[in-house]
């Protein structure tokens, strides 16, 4: 008999396509009779980042070739709308009064091409009274200038409104043998997705709207896209063509998405919108965006006694998801993987006039992470000891029963201290320390750094559960319904294994359905790592369930006891225990249930909570001390995800985590000058990473299941990108530790390094 297909090296079933003929995204819908003739929208945008709008006239852009409509915010009649997360704050999905960030929306034109819209949208003239715009965030939250008047403040959130106390300063750290301070930005990058945002919508002959999204979560965009256009949810269609990736800023719906409804219904046609690379620099949601006062006391002996962290997140132009990450991910993860007895950390959310953020890899855990490394690291460098040997004696025991944290975070399994052992192991730390040693006394100008990170971050907390459903088709093959939503995870592969070890069924012969809110209504999306652990698992559970019934029909159709049937997954069929000769397939009693709805199993999962992965990142880098150039010549990765259920999708997710997570310590940031006006708005301006930039990562393989699902799966997503970092900004300040240079913030480009050395001489 053959054995389980779980854990094994499983090629992607959705590469041959994408390797060849290529996906098709929603730019790519062009056979879709829906869309036949739809029209192109395209977005005016602020030039400004704030001012009140004094004038709009689109009266010349009206004459132009092509153009069929053109439509203000009071044209449309929008409201203003509050924030979910402060409802103080308020915006129209069009700027009708006063402009908050350059990209905002505030006009909408209507063409017969792409091409069109963009030469009209620039004879659109916009007049504004401009005013004060904020960049930096201590100086937004001192300012009378305010960005949302009814807010009172440009702080939007605090951790102090959820009942939670303020930090009590220096008197914190009384009796502590060593204090060390620190200010640390986590910088503000761009996700860049390759495939930028894009939606159509089409009103039908029944009175729904049809609406194609690049997104991670259909089924969350019906009720935004139903409040927008007015009507009842069940009027909605949600479709989710392939996602040329989102990395949590494709999760939420937008304002040019969920305009285009209405303006359907205005011009009687379907309508098309793309925005272009520029345009989603400054209008798709950015990421990280944090300011952190950190503290860190102990022992000269290197016990870490007392940690406290002020988390300033940047809130950009409105109060989106980025708001909230700080207090509800950073600060339930500011102790990490450490036993730290005095742990003191408040959050405060502050509106910039900037692009908003969002959730982004990781959301809240990289930056938590990257503080107490961040902090373990200085602490070290005070005490003079080895920042390996600092962690391990700082690190919570291993533990396979839940262990809360000081600051009330209930860790489900870690074994901390083994995933650090391994990967110094397979970095060969000593012999990189031995290496750099003599690179010091030989006073060589390219100086070796080497840079250690351990961290735990939550996953599968999004949702309490996944819908799923398994249906059998007449010819045996499987169609498997999730409410997940793959884009580049490997879902059609992951999903069909799951679905085979259960159901004998093979692979190939299993077909993934997901994106279509009419065939699957229920469904929370992909994002905070929640897809395997949560939508995985409901298809592992529903396959089972699926099993059961067919051991019911199976008896039917072999006159036989239910309890005698068994399913020979080998050959996919069912027999009477004993008798194998005489069997039904798959096909055999899909077909026998016809009549009766079919051979179909669904139903919604839960999960008895989120789960903890955890890991340990070394990086090596070079680095010339005579002009600052940074070489990542080395990384190994050891990140413990529970059950591995497909080796080699495990190690894409880390690869890709590692490549994102060096991109934001080393080059990427997306920077604004005095004034708020972007000048990374592209990609020859904003830095990003390449394999040329890139080792080869060894990835060290540890396994230590959770008892949360039943796979036993945390999530995966974001690990490499959480432990990368810190590794990676750690190493690349330790080349520099015997000039007395101790912290650079993020990114560490040539030219910070180059000034840190100059400093320090």
């Amino acid at each position: 008999m053959g054995g389980s297909i779980l854990g094994n090296r499983v090629l992607r079933k959705e590469d041959p396509k994408f390797l060849t003929t290529g996906g098709v995204y929603v730019d790519d819908l062009l056979d879709e009779p829906a869309l036949n003739g739809a029209l192109h929208v395209t977005y005016a945008r602020s030039s400004v980042a704030h001012g009140l709008i004094t004038g709009i006239d689109y009266s010349d852009a009206l004459l132009m070739p092509g153009v069929v409509a053109i439509f203000s915010g009071a044209d449309l009649g929008l409201q203003p709308q509050p924030s979910a997360y402060n409802p103080m704050a308020t915006r129209t999905l069009l700027a009708i009064d006063k402009v908050r960030y350059v990209g905002e929306p505030v006009v909408a034109i209507v063409t017969e091409t792409r091409e069109q819209g963009e030469d009209a949208a620039e004879a659109v003239i916009i007049d504004y009274d401009v005013l004060e715009a904020h960049v930096d965030l201590e100086k937004a939250m001192a300012s009378t200038n305010l960005i949302f008047d009814a807010c009172g403040s440009n702080v939007v959130f605090d951790s102090m409104v959820l009942g939670l106390p303020d930090n009590t300063g220096d008197a914190y750290f009384e009796g502590c043998e060593v204090v060390v301070k620190g200010r640390y930005i986590n910088q503000r990058v761009a996700p860049c997705p390759l495939e930028v945002r894009g939606a159509a919508a089409s009103w039908g002959t029944d009175g729904r709207l049809t609406q194609w999204l690049s997104t991670q979560h259909a089924q969350g965009a019906v009720a935004p896209i139903a409040a927008a256009n007015g009507v009842d949810a069940a009027q909605i269609h949600v479709k989710t063509p392939d996602v040329g990736g989102g990395f949590g800023a494709k999760i939420g719906a937008y304002p040019e998405e969920l305009l285009l409804g209405v303006i359907a219904k205005k011009v009687g046609k379907s309508v098309r919108w793309r925005e272009t690379r520029s345009e989603s620099m400054v209008g798709l949601g950015h990421g990280r965006a944090q300011l952190q006062y950190v503290t860190i006391g102990g022992t000269r002996q290197g016990k870490v006694t007392h940690y406290q962290l002020w988390a300033i997140q940047d809130s950009g132009a409105w109060v989106d998801m980025g708001t909230i990450l700080a207090p509800f991910m950073t600060r339930p993860m500011s102790s990490g993987v450490y036993d730290i007895p005095n742990i003191e950390c408040r959050t405060t959310s502050v509106v910039t006039n900037t692009t908003p953020t969002v959730a982004y890899r990781g959301a809240g855990r990289p930056e938590a992470t990257a503080a107490i490394e961040r902090a373990m690291d200085m602490f070290a460098a005070e005490i003079g000891m080895d920042a390996a040997e600092v962690r391990r004696i700082n690190l919570i025991p291993k533990f396979l029963t839940p262990h809360t944290t000081v600051v009330g975070q209930t860790y489900d399994v870690g074994d901390y201290e083994t995933s650090l052992d391994k990967a110094l192991v397979a970095a060969d730390y000593k012999g990189w320390r031995e290496k750099q040693k003599a690179r010091r006394a030989s006073g060589d100008p390219k100086q070796i750094g080497i840079g250690v990170s351990v961290y735990v971050e939550i996953t599968g907390g999004v949702g309490n559960g996944e819908s799923a459903k398994v249906e059998i088709q007449d010819n045996g093959h499987a169609l498997v319904y999730t409410g997940t939503s793959p884009h580049g995870q490997g879902h059609a592969t992951s999903w069909a294994m799951l679905a085979s070890e259960q159901t004998g069924i093979p692979i190939e012969d299993i077909e993934l359905v997901w994106g279509d809110t009419d065939l699957v209504p229920i469904g929370t999306g992909t994002m905070g790592s929640r897809s395997l652990q949560q939508g995985g698992n409901a298809v592992f559970a529903v396959a089972a369930e699926l099993v059961n019934k067919a051991k019911s029909v199976a008896a039917r159709l072999l006159e036989a006891s239910e309890e005698d049937i068994v399913l020979d997954k080998d050959a996919a069929s069912f027999h009477v225990a004993g008798t194998p000769a005489v069997s039904k397939s798959w096909a055999d009693l899909a077909v026998a249930e016809k009549a009766a709805g079919g051979l179909v199993h669904s139903d919604v999962i839960g999960v008895s909570g989120a789960t903890f992965p955890f890991g340990a990142h070394v990086a090596i880098v070079e680095v010339d001390i005579e002009t600052g150039k940074v070489r990542h010549i080395d990384h190994t990765a050891c990140d413990d995800a529970g059950t591995v259920l497909n080796p080699m999708l495990l190690e894409g997710q880390i690869h890709g985590g590692v490549a994102q997570g060096a991109a934001q310590a080393l080059m990427e940031e997306v920077r604004y000058d005095d004034d708020a006006n972007p000048i990374t708005s592209n990609l020859a301006d904003y830095a990003f990473i390449s394999a040329a930039e890139l080792p080869s990562v060894r990835v060290v393989h540890m396994e230590t299941p959770t008892p949360v699902n039943l796979i036993g799966a945390k999530g995966i997503g974001e690990s490499g990108t959480i432990g990368s970092t810190p590794a990676l900004q750690s190493a690349v300040i330790d080349a520099l530790a015997h000039l007395n240079v101790r912290h650079i913030d993020m990114p560490t480009t040539a030219e910070k390094v180059w000034a840190a050395v100059q400093s320090a001489r």
